[in-house]
């Protein structure tokens, strides 16, 4: 008799952010495979998403808490095979408070909240900024801090997952804590900790600048990465995966995720037209 794969239960916080929100909407219309949570501050969109059209959260589906409450946060992850970390202030402009108390405090909760519950993987959203300061200087300066049509020579280092962080700002280094946190959870809780560093998602799916061709990911590829990432054999206990499309001048590396994740980004931001935001 042919065995069938166990749904999987998976709770997607800050399921009203950006990313949050169709990485819920593309696993909740999979009933056969997941069963879909969603994990809110409150009842509606954030300001990223809301010039999206956004998939309304079933009230069966989503759970109310705060990053700062740990005993909300475990009511909330209870009975989860899987948490995707989506929630925080995702803005590098953020200051040190706001940044202290959802990005630091508050992923520290979450992976407490993951183990006390018996959570057995914790993808964790990282950033690509956590690297930004190798584009001050270089071979990568020119292409990606500027306007200008220029190209990334193919044979030009990109930057991998072995090479130390470099982070520019408070959200930057926060998510350098929140990597932390999760090779901990997972060295000495055997926990199953997966670190995402996810590039540029806009709200429209466009490319918006000449230099968002070295940064940008499009929303089915950021998906793609996470079912993946959900999929992952249980034995991969620890590792960080850079999350771009597949772009001829990502300064990143991606064949990592291609071969370990099977990631398989299907967009490339120089087949888009640059347009900018409305």
């Amino acid at each position: 008799m042919e065995q069938t794969n166990p749904v999987k239960k998976v709770m997607i916080t800050g399921a009203y952010g950006l990313i949050g929100n169709i990485v819920f909407a593309h696993l909740a219309a999979q009933p056969a495979r997941y069963d879909a949570y969603a994990m809110v501050r409150r009842l509606k969109p954030s300001a990223r998403a809301i010039q999206m059209d956004f998939t309304d959260l079933p009230v069966e589906k989503a759970r109310i808490a705060d990053l700062t409450d740990v005993d909300a946060l475990q009511q909330a992850v209870a009975g989860m095979d899987v948490v995707v970390h989506m929630a925080g202030d995702p803005d590098g402009r953020s200051g040190w408070e706001s940044v202290l108390n959802n990005n630091i405090i508050g992923a520290h909760n979450l992976f407490e909240a993951c183990r006390l519950g018996g959570v057995k993987r914790v993808i964790y959203a990282s950033t690509n900024q956590v690297v930004f300061g190798y584009m001050n200087r270089g071979p990568l300066q020119p292409v990606v801090k500027s306007d200008a049509e220029r190209r990334l020579p193919n044979d030009t280092p990109r930057i991998d997952h072995t090479q130390p962080t470099r982070p520019l700002n408070y959200y930057a280094c926060s998510k350098v804590f929140g990597e932390g946190l999760a090779h901990m959870y997972a060295q000495t809780h055997g926990m199953s900790c997966i670190c995402l560093r996810i590039g540029w998602v806009t709200s429209d799916d466009q490319v918006w600048s000449s230099r968002a061709r070295a940064i940008w990911c499009s929303q089915r590829d950021v998906i793609n990465l996470v079912e993946c990432s959900i999929n992952a054999p249980d034995a991969l206990r620890f590792d960080i995966f850079f999350g771009h499309s597949d772009n001829a001048d990502n300064f990143v590396d991606i064949q990592h995720a291609k071969d370990v994740l099977g990631y398989s980004p299907q967009d490339r931001a120089e087949d888009r037209p640059i347009v900018s935001p409305t």
